[in-house]
């Protein structure tokens, strides 16, 4: 993919510097479009620009098309990996977990009624859990 990408954007610098070569040089454009023969001398300057300009819908399209592909393969790619990495940041958790599991608090024992009144504090109410 990357040879074809690299490919098509190869040809499409290319034929912009033509085409820039063309619209900005007259001599080169008169001789270039006088080589095809046939039609007098305006019409075949049209006839070279619109060949011209459908020559650059393709390729551009073609570019066009090519990036978008490798672009939506990067991508894919991309999801696949982070896919994979998930997969073994679990397996690396599910291996260390029992080893690292933290033991139990121990338990807050709160005195009862009947110990309160004995140290002439009053009882504190186990806290209520929402």
């Amino acid at each position: 993919m990357l040879a074809l990408k690299r490919i098509v954007t190869v040809t499409v610098m290319v034929y912009l510097l033509i085409a820039l070569l063309f619209l900005l040089f007259p001599a080169v454009r008169s001789s270039i479009a006088g080589i095809g023969g046939g039609a007098p001398g305006p019409y075949q300057e049209r006839d070279f620009f619109m060949t011209l300009c459908w020559i650059g819908i393709v390729i551009l399209g073609l570019h066009l098309v090519v990036e978008n592909l490798d672009s939506t393969l990067l991508r894919r790619s991309a999801a696949q990996q982070d896919n994979r990495i998930n997969e073994l940041k679990a397996k690396l958790y599910d291996v260390q977990a029992p080893a690292s599991r933290p033991t139990a608090a121990p338990a807050v024992a709160y005195p009862t009624a009947d110990e309160a009144r004995l140290r002439d504090t009053p009882p504190t109410p186990p806290p209520t859990t929402y």
